[in-house]
Order: C-alpha cells, then structure tokens, then sequence
C-alpha cells in the first residue's frame, strides 16, 4: 500500500477501533457546552471531527487537516455563525450547480466551491474593504486580467456565471504554480507573491503547515477557515443545523439572450415580477438596467416567467423612456414614502449641503421637509430628515 494512501485512511483505520468508545464519549459530552456570546453549542469530541474530516479526505486531493485552528473555526460556524450556515446551505442549491458544472469542465476539485463561502459567504454582492466583489470577490484589476467587465452598468464580477469562469481559470493557473491544493487555496487569498516569500522565508519548504507562521494573519486564516466551511457543510445534520431554503432554485431558472437595452422596471411591468427579485437573480446589473450589449446580454428569471416575457417581448423593444423632469423631481422633493424619520442637531460649521451628502438626499429634499425658505441653516437648529428604510 502506498504511504500516502495510508497516511489518509490511518484515522480510518483508528477510528474504527474505537468507534464505540468515541460514540459513548460524544453522548456524555451533551451537557458540556461552548458558549460564544449568546449562542450555545454542544462540544463534540476531537476524535468525532477528525474521523469526520478524515472521511472527506478520502474524497478529494485536497489535504483536509485536523487541528486546534480548524476546530476553532469549526465551532466558530456552529455558534455565532450558524444563521448565517443556515442560509448560506440553503443558497448553496442556487449557486453549487453552476459552480460544480464549470470546476468539472476544467478538471478543479469540487470541492473549491467551498471558497465562495469564506470569500462572499455566497452573497454575490459581497464587496470587501479592499473593493473585491463577487461570490469569488476579484478585485477591478484581478477581473480585467480574467475578462470580467465593469462598466457604470455591468460588474461581471458579480456575475455568477462568469465569475465562477474566471476563478477557475484562475486556481488552475494558480496550480500550475505551487501544485499543492493548501498552497492554491491560500495565494487566492493572500496572493502568489505572499507564498512564494513565505517558501523562501522558510527554505524552500512548500507545506502549507509549515510556512504557516510566515503568512499573513489573514492568509493564516483562510486555510483554517476553508476546511471547517467544508466540514459544516457535509456534517450540518449532525449538528442540527436547519437551512433557510432559498426562494429560488437553480433547477427552475432559465435564462434569456437580449440584444436590446431594457430597464428592470419594464420587465416587472410585464410580467408581474417586483424589481427587487430580477436584482436578486440578476446581481450583475448595478442600475436596474440591462445596457444593449455584443452579441447579447443575458437575463435571468423563473422558467415559468420566461413565456410571459417571450409574449411581452415586443411591447419591452417598442418601450421608450421618459427623461427625469428636474421641475417634477424638485415638487416632489417631500415625498417620505416608504422612509424613517430622524433629527438632526446643527453643529458648528455645517451647512445645507455637508447635511444632504452625509445622508444621501439633497438641498431641495431638506429644505421641503423643513418647511424652509431658502437654505440657510444655523447651529442648534434641528432639521427633520427621511432616510430611505435599507439604510
């Protein structure tokens, strides 16, 4: 036998010796607990986590090591995180398909689509501190190099699709450089250039546990985090985690080749679908706008809508739209639908104008929500303000 397969069922093989002493352990371990904050969880034996992770490792060329950081973050989803699981196994049956079809096509463990959990938390709208975006989260520079657009309407990077694409083409180059699955997963985070120093720093030495010490303290943690993510999310049942189901499936989607512009707005109009859920499906459009794009843009919907659209079609190319009437917009400047009310004090050195850009309005909406006749203010005064309620 091969020292390296042996290597991987050895837990196998110690597990099963002790199965029954390990079972007995787990059930009187049930009334010791882990509290983080205000979320309990049960604490579940070291040896339970490593048989489990050993199993999976039987699964994949990927290293799944057991240790005090992987059970740290492990408890870390199963505590404070688990909501978040919750949903984030439900919207795995939205996402997963597309990646598992794309990672097969370019012969990548499936088992990386696990990375959009520690990049996005599968929120295609994530974006970082750093201005990453995307389930995959590539920064602007990182998506033009894989071809992902960004326009004033488009950011492909928020595309699943495509993204999914170019993250593929991306750890397959990034395993023709270090050839080690450990190594992949932590310069997609912290950069090639990251890892190559910490090699150096360390001698030559490539494994990942070793040079370690040498990442970043983001790069530290991302492995760590990867392989708990890969854990929960094959053994949630064990652990009584309950998924959100999402409000749509993969399965029950289809999609549309337009080769003309039309806004969210129309398409609602004809075919009963609110706005916010053509976002939802189509994270890719920044403006509610789907720009005339070569040879096509595409648009994603419920396959039951995709007729209704089809019969409408005609009536959404002949649709034109009415230019935003400055007078108009200014006498409805008091509109309050659909906001929350607060007060603001003025202090020392502020003005009409510092006022409405902090709260993302303008001159004119305090000045009609004020009553005021022009656009003086003074300190001490308290000005009346609607904050759209998303804020």
């Amino acid at each position: 036998m091969p020292m390296k397969y042996f290597i991987k069922i050895f837990p196998l093989i110690l597990f099963a010796a002790i199965t029954n002493s390990a079972l007995s352990v787990q059930d009187s371990t049930h009334r010791n607990e882990t509290v983080f904050k205000d979320k309990v969880i049960r604490q579940t034996p070291d040896l339970v986590y490593e048989y489990r992770l050993a199993s999976l490792n039987m699964t994949t060329p990927v290293e799944l090591d057991f240790n005090e950081e992987v059970k740290r973050y492990i408890e870390v989803y199963l505590g404070p995180r688990k909501a978040e699981l919750e949903r984030i196994i439900g919207l795995s049956k939205l996402f997963f398909p597309v990646f598992d079809e794309v990672l097969d096509r370019y012969g990548l463990p499936l088992e990386l689509k696990y990375l959009t959990i520690v990049e996005s938390g599968l929120d295609p709208l994530a974006t970082s501190r750093s201005g990453a975006a995307g389930l995959w989260q590539f920064l602007f520079n990182t998506g033009e190099l894989f071809e992902l657009k960004v326009t004033s309407y488009i950011d492909e990077r928020r595309d699943p699709y495509k993204s999914t694409e170019a993250a593929c083409k991306y750890l397959s180059y990034l395993y023709n450089t270090f050839y080690d699955w450990l190594l992949v997963l932590s310069s997609y985070n912290g950069g090639p250039g990251e890892v190559r120093k910490a090699i150096e720093r360390n001698n030559g030495e490539t494994g990942y546990w070793k040079i370690r010490p040498a990442l970043s303290e983001q790069a530290k943690n991302y492995v760590p985090a990867f392989i708990a993510v890969l854990y929960v999310m094959n053994f949630y049942k064990e652990h009584d985690i309950v998924p959100v189901e999402p409000e749509y499936d993969y399965f029950k989607l289809d999609t549309l080749h337009l080769d003309y512009a039309v806004s969210f707005e129309q398409i609602e109009a004809m075919i009963g679908l609110p706005v916010g859920q053509i976002r939802y499906l189509n994270p890719m459009y920044k403006r509610d706008y789907i720009p005339k794009a070569e040879p096509w843009s595409v648009l994603v919907l419920p396959a039951e809508k995709i007729p209704v659209y089809l019969r409408n079609e005609n009536q959404i190319i002949g649709y034109t739209s009415v230019p935003v009437d400055y007078h108009l917009m200014i006498k409805n400047g008091a509109d309050t639908t659909g906001k929350a009310q607060l007060i603001h004090e003025v202090q020392p050195g502020e003005y009409t104008h510092k006022i409405a850009l902090q709260y993302n309005c303008t001159i004119e909406n305090i000045k009609a929500w004020n009553n005021l006749n022009d656009y003086n203010i003074v300190p001490g005064q308290k000005l009346v303000i609607w904050l759209d309620r998303d804020n």
